[in-house]
C-alpha cells in the first residue's frame, strides 16, 4: 500500500459519511429518487420487478461530474 491508497480510502469514507448525513436529514425530501420517469416498475400479485434506469443514469452523471471536479483539485 502507498499513501495514495490511503488518500482514496479517506475520500471514499468522507463521501459515504456525507451521503449518510444527507439521507438521514433529508429522507422525506428525497422520495422522488427511484421514481423518475423512465424507471421501469412492474408489479403484479406475486411478482415485483423494479429497474431504476433513469435514476442510475442521473446518479452516474452526478458521480462523473464530482470525480472530474476532484481530479482538477
Amino acid at each position: 500500500m502507498n499513501p495514495e491508497t490511503g488518500k482514496y480510502i479517506i475520500i471514499a469514507g468522507a463521501l459515504l459519511l456525507l451521503a449518510g448525513i444527507v439521507i438521514y436529514f433529508f429522507h422525506d425530501k428525497l422520495h422522488w429518487i427511484g421514481r423518475l420517469p423512465g424507471d421501469i416498475r412492474i408489479e403484479k400479485e406475486n411478482f415485483r420487478f423494479y429497474f431504476p434506469i433513469t435514476t442510475m443514469i442521473l446518479l452516474s452523471i452526478i458521480i462523473t461530474i464530482l470525480l472530474r471536479i476532484f481530479r482538477k483539485i
